[in-house]
């Protein structure tokens, strides 16, 4: 599973109050949270994102509270993935449940920048920099975690495995 888009930059300790304001908690529309996503950072980022971009950011992504709203929102703006320095556990594992892919590689954060190509491979876990002709080395996905995000996230793959599962 392959992804290519341009890189939007952020910091560290990128809370997820910060990836959704508190105040659009009212819904759980994935359009609708999309407008809003990294208001708090950046106003003008959800009207500047294209679908296949990536988010690129330091440490610790994700941290604060273990809604799922914060993943939705990415996803809603037509983010394809988010390559950090870390994660929040929790954030990492809800990413998966909600079928976004998300990569640690601390190289590759520090050698991009805002705008820079990008192109990930997530069943090798390479990331390679088109701008800059740079190659990373992330760890790639198990084959079960692989399953669920190209299944679009835990609950679509336990459909496919009860559908399979009744014949």
């Amino acid at each position: 599973m392959t992804m290519r888009g341009k890189a939007h930059t952020f910091g560290d300790h990128i809370d997820t109050d910060q990836i959704i304001p508190a105040q659009m908690l009212v819904t759980i529309d994935p359009v609708e949270l999309g407008k809003h996503c990294m208001a708090n950072n950046d106003p003008e980022f959800a009207g500047k994102v294209q679908p296949g971009d990536i988010i690129v950011a330091g440490v610790n992504f994700g941290c604060g509270s273990s809604r799922e709203h914060a993943q939705i929102s990415i996803i809603g703006c037509g983010v394809s993935c988010v390559i950090a320095k870390g994660f929040a556990r929790i954030f990492f594992r809800n990413s998966i449940n909600l079928g976004l892919p998300v990569l640690e590689c601390p190289e590759a954060v520090d050698a991009i920048e805002a705008g820079d190509e990008l192109d990930v491979d997530l069943s090798t876990g390479t990331i390679r920099n088109l701008t800059r002709d740079l190659t990373f080395q992330a760890k790639p996905y198990e084959p079960f975690m692989m399953e669920i995000i190209e299944a679009g996230g835990l609950i679509e793959y336990t459909k496919r495995r009860l559908a399979v599962a009744k014949g």
